[in-house]
């Protein structure tokens, strides 16, 4: 049987006074797959999104994501501290990632002390540009994999589609 990132079986979800925004949904997801949700306002599509989450979990059924996964989630109305600026709160959010870069900065610095541990520094510089690299290659292999794939369209005839694929 296959290994899926994350099951909902027969979910619903009832909210006052007694609507029922979902009903028997279930699905399942593929490591790997893209999907998309469509509907109409108040369908359901934000509930889902929270339930898939783990935010909302007073439903009927079961959401099961698979052992050990991360799951994000960016609420529409995401509650921030009113005190911050938007850069201040964006920062707060990718700290690590700034953080890491500052550090970079100061070991391209410390490359110029005659007495520094040039090997230490190479180390430590290596580490932290692959991390940069790995996390840059997550972000943009699937856009690049995307980008690489023509379609053929069916109304198209064989000589066209023939074509489009060299």
């Amino acid at each position: 049987m296959a290994q899926y990132v994350f099951t909902m079986n027969r979910v619903g979800k009832i909210v006052p006074p007694k609507r029922q925004i979902l009903k028997n949904i279930s699905l399942s997801f593929f490591p790997g797959a893209k999907i998309g949700m469509l509907g109409l306002n108040g369908s359901g599509k934000s509930t889902l999104l929270k339930i898939m989450a783990g935010v909302d979990k007073d439903i009927e059924g079961e959401a099961t994501p698979m052992p050990g996964i991360k799951i994000g989630y960016l609420p529409q109305e995401p509650q921030l501290n009113p005190d911050q600026t938007v850069r201040e709160a964006v920062e707060e959010g990718i700290g690590g990632v700034l953080a890491a870069k500052a550090r970079l900065e100061q070991v391209y610095a410390e490359y110029a002390d005659e007495n520094a541990d040039f090997d230490k520094l190479a180390a430590e510089q290596a580490e932290l540009r692959s991390h940069h690299r790995r996390r840059r290659q997550r972000k943009h292999r699937p856009a690049a994999r995307a980008g690489r794939r023509r379609a053929a369209p069916a109304a198209l005839g064989r000589e066209h589609r023939q074509a489009l694929r060299r």
